[in-house]
């Protein structure tokens, strides 16, 4: 009897032992499977699988072309933030030199190996959208995002209702005049021009000369901007019909805007301009900065930055862009940039994620201060415009640019023509250099452009 206690004990224990073993063996397979065979499948790949969904870090590469000493400690501030303020993704930033980012991007693309963001042109997203370059991410968006931009921005990045950017930054053009070159004038040094007559009747008055030789001069109309925004100020349009798929060049507005330009450039001929310009190559001898320009129309990031740096004895003022006539309007030009999430990019969910911080306002609102640039959300410009990091002055302008937004277009190239300026600026040169008419210069422009659309089509 006892030797049979003794046996059933054995076979007791040598069963327990067994399925103690068949458990561990199994385990063992599960962790062999995970990471050698079927684990290849579940978990081996950094995109998938179960631990991927249960924590594992998206990691995102950021493309952008600040490398300056100053914009790119911003820039990597902003990404440090955002990684600090999570721990479900993390962003790198990636500089590229201006000339090689995006077409470095779309070769990537192409090869199936895209960075997971990029900041890229406002005004070709249509073009990437149609061109299968960029990812929609209508999806990701929360209802009611496009309120918290400027509309001109939003409208840049959405392609037949659907989203494809979001804007970043931008820029406007707004009237400096010396308030001292004024009094001396025996202007008024609060009061600038605001139509273009004014202009001229200021600049007139602005204009010394010693010999044959301008000391100083009031105003030109080329400097800081160019021929085709004085068409866009004149009509208050760019030159695409985007609901009627057409160009706009010609009109009479658009004639007037070009023969006023010429002629009052005739006053002094273009030896004289460009002789002018020639002797001011760099930003500390600006000629506005140095006090040799009565009044300029430019942005306000740069030439205020200017008389921050080198300009600080100059007493200066700042106002819309002046008018054709009363009540026509202060339009003017501005472009900028948006973030967006290139096609094939890993992650665009995550991807965009940090493209609405980014974009957001607390991100905004320090790269806007940081740079005193104008940025795209809405909250973030209003909050830069009185933040204490400026001064007094700063904020005045930085306000300025702010309201101007509501003068402000942007010219997206249409996707029927993407590569309509390069027919219409040498057109609008042709008349500048007098080789032809301002209603030939436009005429042709503007059939020159219609017959690249319908090719297109």
């Amino acid at each position: 009897m006892n030797l049979k206690k003794v046996l059933l004990v054995f076979l007791l224990l040598l069963a327990m032992f067994l399925v103690a073993c068949s458990g561990d063996s199994g385990e063992e397979a599960g962790g062999t499977d995970t990471g050698e065979d079927s684990g290849n499948e579940e978990t081996g790949s950094d995109d998938g699988g179960e631990e991927a969904d249960s924590g594992e870090v998206v990691e995102l590469d950021f493309w952008t072309f600040w490398g300056s000493e100053t914009r790119k400690p911003i820039i990597e501030k902003i990404i440090e933030d955002f990684n600090n303020s999570q721990d479900e993704i993390h962003v790198k930033h990636t500089h590229l030199p201006w000339g090689d980012i995006w077409t470095k991007n779309l070769a990537a693309v192409a090869a199936g190996d895209p960075p997971d963001v990029i900041i890229n042109d406002i005004n070709s997203v249509k073009q990437r959208a149609v061109n299968n370059q960029v990812e929609n991410i209508t999806q990701y968006l929360d209802d009611g995002m496009e309120s918290e931009y400027y509309p001109e921005l939003w409208n840049a990045g959405v392609y037949e209702d659907e989203v494809y950017a979001l804007p970043f930054n931008t820029d406007t053009r707004i009237l400096y005049w010396n308030k001292d070159m004024f009094e001396e004038a025996g202007l008024d040094p609060d009061q600038p021009p605001t139509t273009w007559a004014e202009v001229e009747e200021y600049a007139q008055q602005l204009d010394e000369k010693n010999g044959d030789r301008f000391n100083t001069i009031g105003f030109l109309p080329n400097y800081g901007i160019g021929q085709d925004v004085w068409m866009m100020n004149a009509t208050g349009h760019g030159f695409w019909d985007f609901e009627a798929g057409e160009p706009t060049l010609y009109n009479e507005k658009a004639v007037e805007a070009l023969n006023w330009v010429r002629d009052y450039e005739s006053r002094y001929g273009l030896n004289v301009i460009q002789g002018f310009e020639a002797d001011f190559g760099n930003q500390q001898s600006n000629p506005f900065v140095a006090g040799k320009l009565g009044m300029a129309i430019h942005t306000p990031t740069g030439l205020y930055t200017q008389l921050r740096d080198y300009g600080q004895d100059v007493d200066f003022g700042v106002a819309p862009t002046p008018e054709m006539e009363e009540g026509n309007g202060h339009t003017t030009w501005g472009g900028g940039f948006v973030a967006e999430v290139p096609y094939g990019a890993k992650d665009p969910e995550a991807s965009v994620e940090f493209i609405k911080y980014l974009t957001g306002p607390e991100a905004q609102e320090y790269w806007a201060v940081m740079n005193f640039d104008n940025v795209a959300n809405i909250a973030g410009a209003e909050a830069a415009a009185q933040s204490d990091e400026l001064t007094e002055k700063g904020q005045e302008v930085y306000q300025l640019a702010v309201d101007n937004m509501e003068h402000t277009i942007l010219t997206p190239f249409p996707v029927e023509a993407p590569d309509m300026m390069s027919l219409v600026d040498p057109e609008l040169e042709k008349f500048r250099l007098g080789e032809q008419s301002a209603e030939e210069a436009l005429q042709n422009a503007q059939e020159a452009v219609k017959d690249l659309a319908e090719s297109t089509e």
